[in-house]
């Protein structure tokens, strides 16, 4: 009886060793399988499958000792590289193909990284969408806000993005009529015009529209300070030249927006 129990006891202790080992192996395994980088500053961690995923390149060359790499303080490959851009470099070896969030206008910088990383598909496809882009129609559409009796009076808004002038049109229209009390037959839209009944000039050159019973309602400021803080917001950089004589923003006659 002892022999029986002592022979199972054996067995269970030889089970036990025998998985624990399998573990550590599996465990060992998968921490070899994983490669932390230091790009720049930046922590990386990946397969080393995902590193190698292309034969020839920089990052294949560091994994398979091809290539010597310094390490940082704490044993970590040190890359001297972009280490924010290396997020679309380990994206494009992960996924087979460049995808970039959208409004991203790194493309020359990019291009770099791929020609550094000697990672072909990158740059061909990093190439491709900047000619692309060359290709695609940007070209300066404006706003004009005007005096229905005197177009020499108002303000000019100039973008390099069609679809956002478009918003401001639609913000400004919402403002005039929100301003006029409920009077929007004191404008008239057409597809790149505002056209306010009146403007008249105050003592300090304020421009303001004018209804019927002789109130003052919108101001011209309030609209060109609604384009600027939606330009602000949306990334555009306002290019416009300011003349000393009128001393702000607000008294200029055109804003100009690019991004």
């Amino acid at each position: 009886m002892e022999r029986k129990i002592n022979r199972r006891e054996k067995e269970k202790e030889y089970e036990g060793k025998h998985n624990s080992l399998e573990d550590a192996d599996q465990g060992k395994n998968c921490k070899s399988t994983l490669m932390t980088l230091n790009v720049g500053g930046y922590l990386y961690i990946t397969q080393k499958q995902t590193l190698t995923k292309y034969p020839d390149t920089f990052l294949e060359g560091i994994v398979n000792g091809k290539i010597l790499c310094p390490f940082d303080a704490d044993g970590h490959y040190f890359i001297d590289r972009d280490g924010l851009l290396f997020r679309h470099v380990l994206n494009f070896l992960r996924n087979g193909e460049l995808l970039l969030p959208e409004g991203f206008r790194e493309n020359q910088l990019l291009a770099q990284e791929a020609e550094f990383f000697q990672l072909k598909g990158l740059a061909e496809e990093v190439k491709a969408r900047w000619e692309k882009e060359q290709l695609t129609p940007r070209e300066t559409t404006f706003l004009e806000i005007t005096d229905n009796h005197d177009r020499s009076q108002g303000l000019r808004i100039f973008c390099n993005a069609p679809d956002f002038i478009s918003k401001i049109k639609s913000r400004i229209v919402l403002v005039s009529k929100s301003r006029l009390d409920g009077f929007p037959e004191e404008f008239s839209i057409s597809s790149n015009i505002i056209q306010f009944k009146y403007f008249i000039k105050s003592e300090n050159g304020t421009r303001l529209v004018l209804k019927e019973d002789n109130t003052f309602v919108c101001t011209l400021e309030t609209l060109k300070f609604e384009a600027i803080m939606m330009a602000l917001k949306c990334g555009f950089r306002l290019l416009t030249s300011l003349d000393c004589s009128k001393g702000s923003i607000v008294h200029s006659d055109a804003l100009h927006f690019i991004k």
